[in-house]
């Protein structure tokens, strides 16, 4: 039977390119190790037959699936929605295709690292905000296989990420040098992953304040939550009713932030003549409400992490141990200000 009566193979493109099925499969995959003649050659055989790439025979013919996994604790977020636009577009353009395992709960999580679903089902893993235990990452060690981690640092592995003790820093020292000297730090309640980041910019808050010789505080931080409203009003009252309550408060989300504003002056105290907030990440909404923010950009952080996969694939003797970290900075707008002078309560009454 010809190829024309039946479905054409790879080995079809490859006779009539005049060159092996593997260089067939390295054409069509996109990937940068063949010349640009055999490439044309190639592309022209395949149009020709009609041949369309399957993902199995690739692999039998290469050991690679074309697949890139992404293990995430949750697809409703600004931050992975950001992160995973840029990353997917960037793989398709390389021949890859992205397939994403989400864990949102333990029982998930306990099944994933049981089974280990990526294994043979992927040539590289993209871990996004996940404290991992050490049996854990031993696990993904074994996997044999690139394990980027994202949005954390991961000694002694591929990780990209934003330095958020330094992202930390920036805000309180913001708030420092507008003569605030009584800040608070809200972490969120309930936050699925990215606890990383949540103890990192702590201790950099923390950080900015031991250097500026004032004491630590804990009753100035207090965990809450933007789906709860009740608790939001309750952690507010509680550090407006501290014996000296802040002038000042870091959230360390924007979405927090925003939800810290709202709470305020639904209690009628004026931000920032009576309360500055500051965010962290600089979110569509941070702009919207003109909030005050270190920024990062999670559509850079997808990018450089499909980068770094695709590089990890392609060349076996890459660093696997690389460290990107990008850059962050601190946008101040319109909810942070100078403190009030001292007594000068002002509220939206007595505006």
């Amino acid at each position: 039977m010809s190829p024309a009566q039946r479905h054409p193979t790879m080995a079809d493109v490859a006779e009539r390119a005049g060159v092996s099925p593997s260089t067939v499969s390295r054409t069509l995959r996109g990937l940068t190790s063949v010349s640009a003649d055999v490439r044309v050659r190639v592309e022209q055989a395949a149009r020709e037959l009609n041949f369309a790439v399957s993902r199995q025979a690739a692999s039998l013919v290469t050991g690679k699936t074309g697949v890139v996994a992404v293990l995430v604790p949750t697809l409703n977020s600004w931050f992975m929605g950001s992160a995973l636009s840029s990353l997917g577009p960037l793989l398709r353009a390389a021949g890859m295709e992205l397939n994403v395992y989400v864990i949102p709960d333990m029982a998930e999580r306990t099944s994933f690292f049981e089974h280990l679903p990526a294994r043979r089902n992927a040539d590289a893993l993209l871990v996004f905000g996940f404290d991992l235990t050490d049996e854990e990452t031993a696990r993904l060690d074994d996997l044999g296989m690139p394990v980027i981690y994202v949005s954390q640092h991961a000694k002694g592995r591929p990780s990209v990420y934003v330095d958020d003790v330094a992202g930390g820093c920036k805000a309180t020292r913001h708030l420092l040098n507008l003569g605030h000297r009584r800040i608070a730090f809200v972490p969120t309640a309930g936050a699925t992953g990215f606890t990383f980041s949540s103890r990192e910019r702590l201790l950099g808050y923390r950080q900015a304040l031991t250097e500026a010789g004032i004491p630590l505080d804990d009753e100035l931080v207090v965990t809450m939550s933007v789906e709860d409203k009740r608790g939001l009003a309750a952690g507010i009252g509680a550090l407006l009713s501290l014996r000296e309550p802040p002038t000042a408060v870091f959230a360390e989300q924007d979405e927090l932030a925003v939800a810290v504003v709202h709470t305020l002056r639904a209690a009628r105290i004026q931000v920032p003549e009576r309360m500055s907030v500051i965010g962290f990440d600089d979110h569509q909404i941070a702009e919207w409400f003109d909030l005050s923010t270190v920024a990062q950009s999670p559509s850079d952080m997808g990018r450089v992490a499909g980068e770094l996969a695709l590089k990890l694939i392609d060349d076996p003797e890459a660093d696997r141990t690389r460290h990107v970290v990008l850059p962050i900075h601190l946008i101040p707008r319109a909810t942070t200000a100078p403190p009030a002078p001292t007594g000068d309560v002002v509220t939206e009454a007595g505006m």
